[in-house]
C-alpha cells in the first residue's frame, strides 16, 4: 500500500484556520456568538449569561486532546469493523472495512503532519537569538 504525504499547502491552510478560529472571540463559536449579541441588546439576563459562556476562549489543550481522542477513535472503529468482518459478520462489508482503514490513515497521516509541523516550530523558536 502506498501512502503519500500531505502537501505543505494543506497543512498551512489548516494551520490559518486554526489562526484565524483562534483569534476570533468565542473560537468556532462565533455564528452562536452573533445570535446572544442580538439577544443581548434586548437585556436579557439568560442572554448575557450565554454571552459569557461563549465568548470563553479555547485551550489549545483541550484541542489537541480531543483530536488525539478522535483520531483514536476512528482507528479504533476501524479496527472493531476488521475484526467484525473477518469473524463473519454479515452486517459488515468489505468496502465498508477498507473506507473506515483508510480514514484511520488519513486522520494519522494528518495527526503526524500536525505534530511535525509543532516540533519544526518549536525548534525554529528554540533557535531563536534572545
Amino acid at each position: 500500500m502506498k501512502t503519500s504525504a500531505i502537501d505543505s499547502g494543506r497543512i498551512e491552510a489548516m494551520m490559518a484556520q486554526l489562526k484565524a478560529a483562534a483569534q476570533r472571540p468565542g473560537g468556532e463559536y462565533a455564528a452562536v456568538q452573533n445570535g446572544v449579541n442580538a439577544a443581548a441588546q434586548n437585556g436579557d439576563a439568560a442572554s448575557k449569561l450565554a454571552q459569557t459562556q461563549a465568548t470563553q476562549r479555547v485551550d489549545f489543550a483541550e484541542v489537541l486532546k480531543s483530536s488525539l481522542n478522535h483520531v483514536n477513535q476512528t482507528q479504533m472503529n476501524a479496527d472493531a469493523l476488521g475484526k467484525s468482518f473477518t469473524m463473519g459478520d454479515d452486517k459488515v462489508s468489505l468496502s465498508d472495512v477498507v473506507i473506515a482503514g483508510q480514514k484511520a490513515n488519513i486522520s494519522l497521516q494528518a495527526t503526524i503532519q500536525v505534530r511535525n509541523r509543532l516540533v519544526s516550530a518549536y525548534q525554529d523558536i528554540m533557535n531563536m537569538q534572545v
